[in-house]
């Protein structure tokens, strides 16, 4: 009888709760890249450091949200002959057994060479090498700089690439093997799919058959950075503006801004990965990667994102 009740009082305790916290690892880091690959979350930044200092990319990942892996510089400007400086916000994405690696690079102005590159590996990890040996895209089309690439893959196993600094988003259509845009069926390469507010950062999932369209709003180096959306029923859009979903909390940290999405497969789980700027620190580059639950309304829309300090309950793949 006793061993029963203890085993009753046993059952009866509350599980605790293991969180990840924000932010989620070490350094200065923004810009973060979010991908589930197999059973492991991954997360590809930008090292947040002055431009010249910004030549490398680490990455994290984790079979559980809380604890968090370093790789350390599995591309930098050796393995890419043609950048520079400023490598930033990458795009990951697995096609064909490869990893690839979209990248940005050299902060790139009309007449120089930079933009957007990409690098292949045979590992998440890494190590990533240059695949063309010079940008994808270097020029300026539609006003937009070549810079904070999104590939996104279509439930038709078309990859699109949402892109574009300086208030213009342009999307462009990539061939199989990523080595070469692939023209639309009038001919174009780049469509132009700004939306409203849209400074820079795009993202696109796909859910119940709608295409979720995100952006960053605000000057990345200011406290109004945020994070808007809109939804449309095709890749194209249109695309209007239905709110801002993520932002500062001036009781946690500011420039909340320029995220990516983690989808658990066959969940109701979402995770919106972000940088922030610590309370009180004014330092240009002092950035840092965190992670939030984020939700939706019974009509698919999304809800404000709380930031917080906690982060998000431990969660493992299976």
């Amino acid at each position: 009888m006793i061993l029963s009740a203890c085993l009753f009082f046993a059952s009866c305790e509350k599980k605790q709760i293991v969180y990840s916290g924000n932010p989620i690892f070490e350094g200065w880091y923004a810009d973060p890249e979010g991908i589930i690959y197999n059973d492991t979350y991954w997360i590809y930044p930008t090292w947040s450091d002055k431009y010249e200092n910004q030549v490398f990319f680490d990455c994290f990942s984790s079979k559980d949200l809380v604890n968090w892996t370093k790789h350390s510089h599995i591309l930098d400007t050796t393995a890419v002959k043609w950048a520079k400086i400023a490598m930033w916000a990458p795009s990951v994405i697995r096609n064909n057994n490869k990893y690839y690696l979209f990248f940005g690079a050299n902060d790139v102005h009309p007449g120089e060479i930079g933009g957007i590159g990409v690098a292949v590996s045979d590992r998440p990890e890494g190590p990533y090498k240059d695949l063309l040996g010079k940008p994808l895209i270097n020029e300026n089309v539609n006003g937009a700089q070549p810079i904070d690439q999104f590939v996104f893959r279509d439930d038709d196993g078309t990859h699109y690439m949402y892109y574009g600094g300086w208030g213009h988003c342009n999307i462009t259509k990539l061939n199989n093997d990523f080595t070469a845009l692939v023209p639309f069926e009038d001919g174009e390469l780049f469509k132009e799919v700004t939306p409203e507010g849209y400074t820079e950062g795009p993202f696109m999932f796909k859910k119940n058959g709608k295409y979720y369209f995100m952006w960053s709003e605000g000057g990345w180096g200011g406290p109004d950075y945020s994070v808007a959306y809109a939804i449309a029923n095709s890749p194209f859009g249109p695309f209007k503006r239905i709110a801002k979903i993520l932002q500062q909390d001036d009781t946690v940290a500011t420039s909340a801004g320029h995220h990516s999405i983690m989808h658990v497969p066959g969940s109701e789980d979402y995770y919106i990965v972000y940088h922030r700027r610590p309370l009180g620190d004014n330092g240009r580059d002092h950035r840092v990667t965190c992670i939030d639950k984020m939700t939706f309304d019974e009509n698919g829309l999304i809800n404000p994102v709380k930031i917080t300090f906690e982060g998000v309950p431990q969660r493992t793949i299976k």
